[in-house]
């Protein structure tokens, strides 16, 4: 079974970016615990970052054709960004979204997904547990 892990902005300051709400952890770190999961649960896990809109846009759409399921948090663009919702709807396979925060717990606007109904499921504010969550889920219900 392969994953796809699509971060998208601002993750890249993981560690630095407000860490009384995101920890000290950095996307690094992340994505090496994410491997080290894959690893554990027979699952092959690629991960991928970008600030850009259409970058993600690309991601999701090559993605049909690559992996079994993605992970992804869309970080701000989960608020607004009808073009990445598009785009997921777009594709076959399983899409979890994530957010390391709480986002009902945070600022109003970040109260609204216009993501999450095109996903199978979200996952909020279990921090990087989340991530590992979200790929157990793809992989029971894909059954690999």
């Amino acid at each position: 079974m392969k994953v796809l892990v699509i971060n998208g902005p601002n993750l890249n300051r993981l560690g630095l970016r407000e860490p009384e709400i995101y920890g000290s952890k950095t996307l690094t770190d992340l994505e090496k615990d994410l491997l080290t999961i894959g690893e554990k649960v027979n699952c092959e896990v690629t991960c991928f970052q970008s600030n850009h809109e259409g970058d993600l846009i690309d991601a999701i759409h090559e993605a049909s054709e690559q992996y079994h399921g993605i992970v992804i948090n869309p970080g701000a663009f989960t608020h607004y960004s009808y073009a990445i919702r598009d785009a997921i709807a777009s594709i076959s396979i399983p899409v979890i979204e994530v957010h390391i925060s709480n986002i009902h717990a945070r600022e109003e606007f970040r109260h609204t997904s216009v993501t999450a109904p095109v996903t199978v499921g979200q996952i909020i504010g279990l921090g990087f547990k989340g991530y590992e969550l979200a790929i157990l889920a793809l992989k029971e219900r894909i059954g690999g």
